[in-house]
């Protein structure tokens, strides 16, 4: 899970770019990276490890000057975090330069890079998108919009793609719709964003989403758009709205606040809770579940858990000794409203369930009398190949125990999971369009010929 931003139009691309990431910053914090094409059509790159305020500010950004920029921050699934996988990509070949971002997951980029390699390709990262790369340079096609669609036959998985050959700036996003792309415009420029929280921090209009299998163009020849690819059942993410996206933003044509809300208020029919005196969130993404769970059982919403917002996203860091460390900072319960207190504490998920357990030990630390957890999505039950870090079913703790050994594990008094149909019904454009393969098994497309190296080398 990335995110992606591009704009071509304005002489202050670059520093746009930069602004939309900070936007973004939410889906990726291993790396970020921009690049920038002036008129003459030379491109360059700034790349860091990080966040975007860690290597992306002051005079960072100097010397990316042009009209035609994107950027990109990274969230991998558990590829090695180097600087060799920070994007956007950015090569020489025969007809200029390409770049690209990436977000998503390619399901057969094993097979795709061993072609490539066998054909003489020389490969600098273990990023599954510089497959893209080496594809893209040899295509043969004369159009920069038909070069991509040439690049992108047979490719299978979630991608949204952000590319800029010569000076065309290009979007696709794949046929089944796993993630969301919008299009905005800023006065005679175009913006393309993950989220339309970053169109708004630009000043950016909406102006629509990007469709699934659809590649656009935008040069001076002004806007066009193709739809190559073969149709495909669709299949956006739910978790997008669950979890990953920033409750400001618009996604899959719905409010991913109203979304929350509408998942708390199910989850709250489903498992209400007659003894607690207050619903209380884990701090952030959970905020409006918690305050749809409160409104439906007509219990008071209160701050109990307080966030360290100088920390990034525990669930996104690469390494579990990353998470942990960061658990430990990140929170820190208000006693005085705990104290003797029955509580229901509301979350989006449990994958791993070493941060809910330690979440759990702190309430009761806090004084709380009861703890009765209520999760806004079903049980994680198994591996997402296309771009979240659950790569394993040894790492899913809903994969390995029941509902009530997890309630047990956790040393919570009750435990209570949103239901599959509940979560589907209360999404926007539900229940049907949906990708719910980590809850359900159901999976859209074979599974990777060889998960580990999906683990080990791919991911945006």
């Amino acid at each position: 899970m990335c995110g992606i931003f591009g704009i071509r139009g304005h002489d202050a691309a670059a520093h746009l770019t930069q602004l939309g990431l900070y936007s973004l910053q939410h889906r990726g914090q291993e790396s970020a990276g921009i690049v920038a094409v002036d008129p003459s059509g030379a491109a360059r790159a700034a790349r860091t490890m990080g966040t975007v305020s860690e290597g992306l500010s002051g005079t960072a950004l100097d010397p990316l000057s042009g009209a035609m920029a994107i950027g990109h921050t990274r969230y991998s699934t558990a590829g090695s975090s180097t600087i060799d996988n920070a994007q956007p990509v950015l090569v020489r070949f025969r007809g200029g330069h390409i770049s690209l971002a990436h977000n998503g997951n390619l399901v057969n980029a094993a097979e795709l890079r061993l072609e490539l390699e066998e054909m003489g390709s020389i490969f600098n990262s273990t990023m599954d998108s510089e497959v893209l790369v080496h594809r893209l340079a040899r295509a043969t096609a004369d159009a920069p919009e038909e070069k991509l669609a040439q690049a992108l036959e047979g490719v299978e998985g979630a991608y949204c793609l952000l590319v800029t050959i010569g000076d065309t700036l290009l979007a696709a996003r794949d046929p089944r719709g796993w993630r969301p792309l919008v299009m905005g415009r800023l006065g005679d420029a175009i913006v393309f964003a993950s989220e339309t929280c970053a169109l708004d921090i630009v000043g950016a209009t909406l102006v629509r989403e990007i469709e699934p299998g659809e590649i656009v163009a935008f040069d001076d020849d002004g806007l066009r758009c193709i739809a190559p690819l073969p149709r495909r059942d669709l299949h956006r993410c739910v978790f997008e709205y669950v979890y990953f996206a920033r409750p400001d933003s618009t996604i899959f044509g719905g409010s991913v606040d109203r979304a929350r809300r509408a998942l708390g208020r199910q989850l709250a029919r489903e498992h209400p809770a007659p003894s607690a005196e207050l619903v209380f969130s884990v701090p952030d993404s959970s905020n409006s579940a918690a305050l749809g769970f409160a409104e439906e059982s007509g219990l008071p919403f209160e701050l109990a858990l307080i966030r360290n917002h100088y920390v990034g996203r525990t669930f996104i860091q690469p390494t579990q000794a990353g998470r942990d460390a960061k658990v430990k900072v990140k929170y820190n319960a208000v006693r005085d409203l705990l104290q003797g207190r029955r509580v229901v504490m509301v979350d989006d998920s449990i994958v791993r369930g070493t941060t809910t357990r330690g979440l759990v030990a702190m309430i009761r630390g806090a004084g709380a009398r009861e703890v009765h957890l209520r999760i806004s999505s079903p049980p994680i039950t198994g591996p997402c190949y296309y771009g979240i870090d659950t790569p394993t079913r040894e790492e899913l703790i809903a994969a390995n125990l029941a509902v009530d050994e997890i309630a047990s594990h956790l040393a919570v008094d009750s435990l209570g999971y949103l239901s599959l149909e509940g979560m589907l019904a209360a999404v926007p454009g539900g229940p049907h369009g949906f990708c719910h393969a980590c809850f359900s098994g159901a999976y859209p497309t074979p599974p990777p010929a060889d998960p580990e190296k999906l683990r080990l080398g791919c991911g945006c």
